[in-house]
């Protein structure tokens, strides 16, 4: 059979043809290279007011990647029973957002090669034009789940105003503020975290009797103590540990933090974090503990990309002078550099209330079984064993009440021992794989 790219109207060709014979879509009109690449249209002579514009349009480029990536994340998370076969897509979502955002931070070394005499030379033509008019930034920080109520006010006015009338951008800044955010969507998804129900392994109640145990160590060591000015120190260290571990027990305390901004997750979400965080190597959360890994990620970087703005802004116009549009400059820029801006706060301050290795309560035979993963059929029927397919199920975190692997009432083809060893085998296994 010849070759059809051989062939003319049908006809066999006398020749080879080359790909530039053959119409259609080629490389240039796939990417829209001729709108792309004219679209860096100075107003003065200055020659670095064509990198500049080049970097802010490679900036919005990512940002509206990033925005691509996190509403896949949402539609996932916003789904009435979100499937944990789909946590891979969510991870690799999540660390291809952390990865652009690393060339976001770094990409501020090319702007660094312009000096502050460069700059001076087109920034007057700037105005009023200004970085805050970024709207895919703002609709960026509203879709993670920064407040209204922790933004620094722009000029006394709401941030929106420097959109003016644009219907567009006001519309999709709007949808944006009013759709659930990744915060709200993670929240919900821990709150069903599998350990956390009271008529189950009640994961709560056991980590609370842990800290109590813990604390009443601490302060027998404190009494025990018979230099006073070490005892005092020992007691005082107790005491701030026990306020701290009070606003977790205490949900009143927690929603009262949340009132004030200092929190975002829900009391139960809270809850859930700090449980995939004790049991990270079991199977069914290695990739839940990943994403919140990630979402942590995203947040630093989030803030090296303000860092990065504002020692830029420091070092070609000073501390004194205003933004071209018309902001404080390097002082509203140093602002937004609190944790008030931290969206995922909550999760950097999980490790506030983790315990030793050895305080951690164990998990129980029937929670090993739930969080573990289903073994290869093979496997199985060497063994000669029945496994119902849901007993090792990776499913997600559907519903807290799921039922355990295998009711008591289910006739069982294999003794305790021979699940408790093949249950060992099983995680063991999947630890070597993930490594």
């Amino acid at each position: 059979m010849s070759c059809p790219f051989g062939r003319v109207n049908g006809e066999e060709g006398g020749q080879e043809r080359s790909l530039g014979d053959f119409k259609g879509l080629n490389y240039t009109s796939y990417l829209q290279l001729h709108h792309i690449l004219h679209a860096q249209e100075t107003i003065t002579e200055a020659h670095d007011e064509h990198l500049f514009i080049v970097v802010h349009q490679a900036y919005e480029l990512w940002f509206k990647q990033v925005i691509y990536e996190i509403d896949s994340v949402r539609a996932i998370f916003s789904e009435e029973e979100v499937n944990e076969h789909k946590m891979l897509e969510i991870v690799k979502c999540m660390q291809r957002v952390v990865l652009i955002l690393k060339l976001c931070v770094d990409q501020f070394l090319i702007l660094e090669t312009m000096t502050p005499l460069d700059f001076m030379e087109f920034r007057d033509y700037l105005s009023p034009a200004s970085g805050f008019q970024s709207f895919q930034f703002r609709l960026l920080e509203n879709k993670l789940g920064l407040k209204n109520e922790l933004r620094v006010r722009y000029k006394q006015e709401t941030y929106k105003k420097v959109f003016g009338d644009d219907p567009e951008i006001l519309k999709a800044i709007k949808d944006s503020e009013e759709e659930p955010s990744l915060q709200q969507l993670l929240s919900r998804w821990l709150e069903r975290t599998p350990g956390l129900e009271e008529e189950g392994f009640n994961f709560w109640r056991k980590y609370k009797i842990a800290v109590d145990t813990t604390q009443e160590e601490k302060r027998r060591e404190a009494e025990a103590e018979k230099e006073e000015h070490m005892k005092n120190h020992i007691y005082a260290q107790y005491k701030c540990r026990q306020e701290l571990f009070d606003s977790i027990f205490d949900e009143k305390i927690h929603n009262a933090l949340m009132a004030r901004g200092e929190r975002r997750l829900s009391h139960r979400a809270l809850q859930g974090a700090l449980m995939i965080s004790f049991y990270r190597e079991v199977p069914r959360f290695h990739q839940p503990y990943q994403l919140l890994n990630l979402l942590m990620d995203l947040d630093s970087l989030i803030t090296k990309w303000r860092y990065n703005h504002m020692m830029l802004v420091q070092r070609m116009i000073g501390t004194q002078l205003i933004g071209t549009g018309g902001s404080s400059g390097y002082q509203y820029l140093r602002s937004t550099l609190s944790d008030r801006y931290k969206v995922f706060i909550d999760l950097f301050n999980l490790s506030t209330f983790l315990l030793p290795r050895n305080s951690v309560p164990p998990l129980d035979r029937q929670m090993k079984t739930r969080l573990s993963t289903m073994e290869e059929p093979e496997m199985e029927e060497r063994r000669g064993k029945v496994v119902r397919s849901s007993a090792f199920s990776a499913s997600g975190f559907v519903s807290s009440e799921s039922p355990c692997p295998l009711d008591n009432s289910e006739e069982k083809m294999f003794s305790d021992s021979d699940l408790e060893k093949s249950l060992e085998e099983s995680i063991e296994r999947s630890c070597e794989a993930s490594m």
